[in-house]
């Protein structure tokens, strides 16, 4: 009798993203090179996937084409089989146009595609700090309680024929079930590229709330819109990601982690003293479970990635 094979788990570690800011954590990597000296030692703890935002010296969010060269050549010449993800989210104030082209320049082997447009509040992230590292922080904060994470219909078919054109493939971030149907849509329109790659980001202020329930309704909803053969990973922010994370594996998902999600290690509050220190957790609590976990060249054969190679334009930074 054969012995079905089990479907191994791809790790992703979100290094530093665009919500936390540097006066949250001590050990958050903040600037271009904390960002790659974390995104390196995540890679080798067990993540075969980094998905990259970039920041500048002060850490502040950024979208210009020199800090992100700077980080994913970096990370590519120290860890050159590594899965690099780029952000199309970018940080709030970024023009659409500003977060898109990221993508046409670079031309990674895969990128966040959002689902929709959105309220998406953190504006009380910083109310318990109370002075900031640096000035810009504050404000920057307190701003998204006014703000619309903004991706028309028109924004995401740009998007996806950008991604087409590049060869990219789309990581769709589904922060509510309407977004689910924004992804039907274009399925029927022909503009998703197989494979359907969905992380899940159940928990934040203004998208779907986080729990079990809400998880597996999710999962359910996207296979009935979308087709049973889709794979997808979830994004739990806060001191409940790796509960979350572990209900997916355990679901037939994958996982994520990293600093732009969560700042703990322990849902205590204990602070992660890095990414690695989480993807080592996750990794740990999933090979427990008898998960066996994917490497970066088996995450592009799951995922039907174009390869490290085809990434011409990181080289040449």
């Amino acid at each position: 009798m054969a012995v079905k094979q089990q479907k191994k788990v791809i790790i992703s570690c979100a290094v530093t993203g665009a919500i936390h800011t540097p006066s949250l954590s001590p050990y958050f990597p903040a600037t271009p090179d904390q960002i790659v000296q974390q995104a390196v030692d995540a890679y080798h703890a067990g993540a075969a996937i980094l998905h990259i935002h970039a920041r500048n010296q002060e850490g502040k969010p950024v979208g210009d084409f020199e800090t992100f060269g700077y980080i994913l050549s970096a990370i590519k010449k120290r860890c050159p089989n590594a899965v690099i993800g780029i952000t199309t989210g970018g940080a709030n104030g970024m023009s659409t146009e500003e977060r898109f082209s990221v993508i046409d320049y670079f031309k990674p082997e895969m990128a966040s595609a959002n689902g929709g447009s959105m309220n998406f509040s953190y504006h009380k992230l910083l109310n318990g700090v109370e002075h900031t590292k640096y000035d810009w922080e504050r404000e920057y904060v307190t701003r998204t309680y006014d703000n619309v994470f903004k991706n028309t219909f028109k924004d995401i078919e740009y998007c996806l024929r950008t991604m087409v054109a590049s060869g990219t493939l789309p990581e769709y971030e589904v922060f509510d079930l309407g977004q689910l149907n924004n992804l039907a849509y274009f399925k029927k329109e022909g503009l998703l590229p197989d494979p359907i790659y969905i992380q899940f980001v159940p928990g934040v202020m203004g998208g779907y709330p986080a729990s079990n329930e809400n998880v597996m309704y999710l999962i359910d909803q996207a296979k009935k819109l979308l087709g049973d053969n889709i794979q997808y990973s979830t994004v739990a922010p806060g001191r409940r990601m790796f509960r979350i994370a572990t209900f997916m594996a355990l679901n037939g998902g994958n996982v994520r982690v990293g600093m732009e999600d969560s700042l703990y290690i322990k849902p205590n509050g204990e602070l992660a003293q890095d990414c690695a220190a989480q993807v080592i957790k996750i990794k740990h609590i999933l090979e427990c479970l008898d998960f066996e976990i994917a490497n970066a060249d088996e995450a592009r054969e799951m995922l039907k990635l174009k390869g490290a190679s085809k990434v011409l334009s990181l080289i040449h930074i």
